[in-house]
């Protein structure tokens, strides 16, 4: 299961996300991880989700978010949920046919592993492809 919550810069999408992260961790009995660019939200979310702060491991392009995504996944098969807070601000990215094959391959490791993601982008979502669509 792959879920995109898509809005504009100052919408409520991180106050969003921490909802859903504090949800996930009393619900689900597996480890919950939080890909960010930095350490906002470290007050916010709760101290047993592992947060990590993309900046400390300068992730360039997608093929590595998939590389460090899969290396976590290696070392804890325990995981149940990613949560990506600002896809296009970790990846310094735009709404392009590279997140669109990110968030596929995101799907496929979802079904496989068992593992859900819920992500947010920073755009407006009118201006999101069908292909992105498809994850709202």
């Amino acid at each position: 299961m792959v879920k995109v919550i898509m809005d504009e810069k100052g919408s409520g999408k991180t106050k969003s996300i921490i909802e859903l992260i504090n949800k996930a961790t009393e619900e689900e009995r597996g480890d919950v991880i939080c890909i960010a660019k930095n350490a906002e939200l470290t007050f916010d979310i709760p101290y047993r989700v592992r947060l990590v702060q993309s900046k400390d491991y300068g992730f360039t392009n997608y093929e590595f978010l998939r590389g460090f995504i899969s290396g976590l996944h290696a070392g804890n098969y325990d995981i149940t949920h990613i949560f990506i807070d600002g896809l296009s601000k970790v990846i310094k990215s735009s709404l392009d046919s590279d997140m669109e094959s990110f968030l596929d391959w995101c799907e496929s490791f979802s079904a496989k592993e068992n593992v859900k993601f819920t992500i947010t982008i920073s755009s407006d979502a009118a201006l999101a492809s069908p292909e992105i669509k498809k994850f709202f």
